[in-house]
């Protein structure tokens, strides 16, 4: 009885463990949204960035759960103000009185990675100070060999998990999720996109401050706004929406196809909206971990893709597919083109408020299947973005049309691309090279002539001993051969003489 007893207490621990695991330490009568958030929370920064992607898109959830899930944007629960001040310390080697005249304590925001806190340089000017989440290296890393587990298993047991290259694609989260922990690389990322939008009336990049930057610290200009994900307020202060959601596709496309350098996490805890001055109807962006870069390949093929969508030439997307063999050679371009129509066509002509790209692309990985296509690593990142930008302009403005916007954009870049221009820009920047190369011109063609008949002169030269050596052989030959007539002649004369 006593063995049976501990038995059962040994089975209700184990049992009560797995309905709190199954609960994630929760009431079962706790809103549904507010658990699936607290357990994203629980499982790691991975899982809260896949929480913030999902709270953009309204479309799909519940209002509650997005709305407890738009909480993981910059209100995941902080790490003490006092461990934030000796990471600074840490990072910086001073004292923090040394460092800031002023530093508030308490975060006024609070990620998956870092948090950030409010604070006024010695000189007087107002900054924001990002300090990194102690330890958070061995936690990521825990957390992706989970997720290269979850994926081994997966490409055992299905084809279309070894299609999706699920391996390849937790291989670039783990590249991008460490580069996010390395906030002078953050901070290298602002310059770059501040210097791409300098005079932009669309897009406003913060100033960093490098003698307060160190891997675990940024200290950057701090900046005022309204977050772009309170509505209400932005149209009370006479912000123009309709035109903040036109700007938003302009500013991805500009970023994508005119840059091949684009902001990869623009959730809207990384946004804000000027309300104010010069930065008024303006995107200010705070959050630079994440950006993605594209070669001129990748470029020039996503522009011809989206193009022929937008002119609903599916034929051109089949033969796209095949050419930039994300398809098997052998696949009939027609059946492809047929599959991608069924897909595409019944979502054109509607406002965005009736489009739902994640049910686009869903219909179009059913179909892709029986193609064999193979998702592409390097663009997980451009995808997540477009994902992104949707759920925003959705929020801003329902009745954009995301495929007009867009169009126009692509069609200049692919004019600029194929045209004169184009032509001429590049003839611009190859320029200093050329002013390099072209005096040397005359002494490579020089070179190369001379290469090229080197072993043609080498030849002729074999040539011309072979025939010496045979010459000298040939008349060897002869005078042996006049010798022994001679000697016959002689022998002739003397039997002559002799009779």
């Amino acid at each position: 009885m006593a063995a049976s007893g501990a038995a059962a207490t040994t089975g209700s621990r184990w049992a009560l463990a797995a309905v709190r695991v199954l609960r994630l330490g929760r009431r079962f009568d706790d809103p549904p949204g507010r658990r699936l958030r607290e357990a994203l929370e629980s499982l790691g920064p991975i899982f809260v960035k896949f929480g913030q992607v999902l709270s953009t898109r309204r479309d799909l959830l519940p209002p509650d759960v997005a709305d407890e899930l738009a909480r993981l944007q910059d209100r995941v629960p902080p790490f003490p103000g006092e461990l934030a001040v000796r990471e600074i310390e840490r990072g910086l080697g001073r004292p923090i009185d040394a460092l800031f005249d002023e530093f508030d304590r308490t975060p006024v925001a609070s990620a998956s990675i870092a948090q950030v806190h409010f604070a006024r340089l010695k000189d007087g000017r107002a900054v924001a100070v990002k300090v990194v989440r102690p330890h958070m290296a061995a936690v990521i890393d825990r957390d992706l060999q989970l997720l290269r587990t979850a994926g081994s298993l997966l490409m055992r047991i299905s084809a279309d998990a070894r299609r999706l290259r699920p391996l390849d694609v937790i291989d670039e989260f783990d590249t991008y999720l460490h580069d996010e922990l390395d906030l002078i690389r953050e901070a290298a990322n602002a310059n770059q996109l501040r210097r791409n939008f300098a005079g932009s009336r669309m897009l406003r990049i913060p100033e960093m401050y490098w003698d307060w930057c160190a891997p675990n610290v940024l200290t950057m200009e701090r900046m005022h706004g309204i977050p772009i994900g309170q509505i209400e307020r932005m149209r009370a202060a006479g912000i123009d929406l309709k035109k903040l959601s036109r700007d938003g596709v302009e500013i991805f496309f500009t970023q994508v196809f005119r840059h091949g350098f684009f902001h990869a996490d623009m959730h809207p805890g990384n946004i804000l909206v000027g309300d104010s001055d010069e930065d008024f109807n303006r995107y200010i962006a705070l959050d630079f971990g994440i950006v993605g870069t594209l070669s001129e390949f990748d470029k020039n093929y996503l522009a011809q893709n989206f193009l022929a969508f937008f002119r609903r030439d599916y034929h051109r997307v089949a033969q796209l597919h095949v050419e930039s063999g994300w398809v098997p050679s052998t696949t009939r371009v027609e059946e492809l083109e047929g599959a991608v129509r069924s897909c595409c066509e019944p979502f054109f002509d509607r406002p965005l408020k009736e489009i739902s790209l994640g049910l686009v692309l869903l219909r179009l990985f059913q179909a892709s299947r029986r193609f064999n296509v193979e998702i592409q690593p390097q663009l997980v990142l451009l995808q997540k973005t477009l994902l992104n930008i949707e759920g925003l302009g959705r929020q801003l403005d329902p009745d954009l049309d995301l495929w007009v916007t867009a169009k126009p954009i692509l069609e200049r870049w692919m004019n600029e691309q194929i045209g004169f221009r184009g032509f001429a820009e590049r003839a611009r920047q190859e320029a200093p090279q050329w002013a390099r190369l072209l005096p040397e011109i005359p002494r490579l063609v020089h070179a190369a002539l001379a290469q090229q008949a080197a072993p043609k002169q080498e030849a002729t030269q074999a040539l011309l001993l072979r025939l010496v050596a045979e010459q000298r052989r040939t008349r060897r030959w002869l005078k042996a051969f006049g010798v022994l007539l001679l000697a016959g002649l002689a022998l002739q004369l003397w039997w002559l003489a002799g009779g």
